[in-house]
């Protein structure tokens, strides 16, 4: 599966921003989307993802009610739809595509796509 992120920018505090990831090639199975993001100095923390069928979606505390993950399989793509931002929310987003594994009770993020940067300025 390759993966390309797009949308991402320079907003102000209390803006929104739409981030978009289309997906080709082969999927092997690896049916969910996931977004992360890293913010400068920090590690990479999970964001929200989405199951095949679009029914479950997990979102982390932090982005919780403010961000909105869904996807369009006409279109091969998952959208996060990110309002009320925050300055902390300044960050290089990365789409992923995964399976979840029955045997490690996890989910496997086996591809990524290149990272799209959202600053957020107060």
């Amino acid at each position: 599966v390759q993966l390309r992120a797009s949308g991402g920018g320079l907003v102000q505090v209390g803006g929104s921003l739409r981030l978009s990831c289309v997906a080709s090639g082969r999927t092997d199975d690896n049916d969910e989307r996931g977004w992360f993001r890293r913010a400068p100095g920090k590690e990479r923390e999970f964001v929200a993802r989405i199951n095949w069928s679009g029914s479950r979606t997990d979102y982390s505390h932090s982005v919780k009610g403010r961000f909105t993950i869904t996807r369009d399989h006409a279109e091969n793509t998952v959208h996060l739809q990110m309002n009320s931002l925050k300055p902390e929310d300044t960050a290089t987003y990365y789409c992923a595509a995964g399976r979840y594994s029955r045997s490690y009770l996890t989910y496997e993020w086996n591809y990524w796509g290149q990272g799209t940067l959202v600053t957020v300025s107060s």
